[in-house]
C-alpha cells in the first residue's frame, strides 16, 4: 500500500509525485516554520515544474479544511470517546491538536493538491 509508485507514497513522503525519487520540500523539516512552504523549483530528476501555474497551490486551502477537519475528529473521538474527558476538555484537545500539526497539515495538503494533478510515471526517464 505505501509502496513507490502509489499517490499515498508521495503524499506522505513529499516525494515528487511524477518520478517519487526527489523531496519537493528544501527543508524535510515542517516544524522549521520560516520555510514550511519553501519548496524546490523543479525535481531535479524528472523536471517536473512543481508550481505548475502561478498561484497553484492556493487550492491546497481547500484540501487543508478537510484535513483539519478529520485531526479534529480524530482529537475529538481520541480525548471524549476515548479517554471520557467532558466537551471544554475535548475543544481544547481539537484547537491544541490543530496548532501543534499545523505544519504537517499544510504540507500533506500542499502534496495531496499536487498528487491531484499529477500521476506518477515509471517511464519518466525514457521520454
Amino acid at each position: 500500500m505505501l509502496k513507490k509508485g502509489s499517490k499515498l507514497y508521495s503524499i506522505l513522503t513529499g516525494t515528487c509525485p511524477k518520478c517519487q525519487n526527489d523531496k519537493m520540500y528544501v527543508d524535510r523539516n515542517p516544524y522549521n516554520l520560516p520555510g514550511v512552504f519553501k519548496m524546490h523549483e523543479k525535481c531535479s530528476h524528472c523536471g517536473l515544474k512543481y508550481k505548475i501555474e502561478p498561484s497553484f497551490f492556493y487550492g491546497a486551502m481547500y484540501v487543508s479544511y478537510g484535513v483539519g477537519i478529520a485531526f479534529g475528529v480524530a482529537a475529538f473521538v481520541i480525548s471524549y470517546l476515548f479517554l471520557g474527558t467532558n466537551l471544554k476538555v475535548s475543544f481544547i484537545a481539537i484547537i491544541a491538536t490543530l496548532v501543534i500539526f499545523m505544519p504537517i497539515i499544510m504540507r500533506i495538503s500542499r502534496n495531496i493538491w499536487i498528487n491531484m494533478f499529477v500521476d506518477y510515471d515509471k517511464d519518466w526517464d525514457k521520454k
